[in-house]
Order: structure tokens, then sequence, then C-alpha cells
């Protein structure tokens, strides 16, 4: 299930970006609401906000990493601990989606642009990754909160 949960963030991912880079010149930018949500074509060669920028070798590695550990983590912990487990799938999906692009092309296509508060461009990977991290932050608070009863 938790694989599956991957694969399908994964593939929504890549759908998008496809989309994007097919449809859009890099730069151009969509308002769907006006001064507040657009679709813009971006590429990122760093992290998050563009730093570290140019380092693909140490992005590939991380991830490689990262996803090893992950891998083993789903096994291991399975359903046993389900927020867990879909926080690590979700974290997953997003780091293979993000991964896909740096290893073809060097940058990440980024696309969703919050121009309401002048938030970096982001994509579904991203997403991906930053839910699955604040379950994980979600778990760690609720967890320590039953403990301390």
């Amino acid at each position: 299930m938790y694989f599956i949960i991957a694969a399908a963030i994964i593939a929504i991912d890549q759908w998008t970006k496809s989309l994007v880079v097919k449809h859009m010149e890099l730069g151009q930018s969509i308002p769907l609401i006006q001064d507040v949500l657009h679709l813009t074509s971006h590429r990122n060669t760093g992290a998050a906000f563009g730093i570290l920028a140019n380092q693909r070798m140490l992005f590939v590695v991380i991830t490689i990493a990262v996803v090893v550990g992950i891998l083993i983590s789903l096994i291991r912990i399975g359903k046993s601990q389900p927020r867990v487990s879909l926080a690590l799938s979700m974290v997953l999906g997003g780091a293979i989606g993000n991964f896909i692009d740096r290893v073809t092309t060097g940058k990440v296509v980024d696309f969703v642009d919050v121009t309401l508060i002048n938030f970096p461009i982001f994509n579904v990977a991203d997403m991906a990754i930053t839910i699955g991290v604040g379950l994980l932050l979600l778990d760690v608070l609720l967890d320590s909160k039953r403990k301390a009863v």
C-alpha cells in the first residue's frame, strides 16, 4: 500500500512536470488567481529555495541514501505505524520524483508559484516531501504527549 502511494506521487509529479515542459516556455507564468497563485515554468539546480545550486552529484548521493533509508524503514515498520509509514511513503515519492529530474536533466522542474507571499516556486514532489515531513513531526509530537501521560 505504501509503495503504491509513493508510486502515485512519482507518477503525478512526473506527469505535471512533463505538462509544464511541453506546454510552457521557461519563465512563462500563467495566473490561476491573479497576484496569488500562478503556474510559472522554472528550473532549479539547487535544493529548497535554490540553496547549493549546481551540486548535482551531492543531491544524487544524498537522495540515494535517503531512499535506501526510507525503504529499509518502510519494510521494518510496515503497518505497525501507519502514520509514519504514510509520511515516509510521501517523502519517498517526492524524493524519487525530484531525483528523476536531477539525474535526467540536472534541474528540477518547478511550477507552483504562490505569488501572494513571494514564496519559492515548487512542484508536486516538494509538496509530498513537505507534507510527509509534517506528518513525521506530528507523529513525534503525539508520541511525546502519549509518553508524558
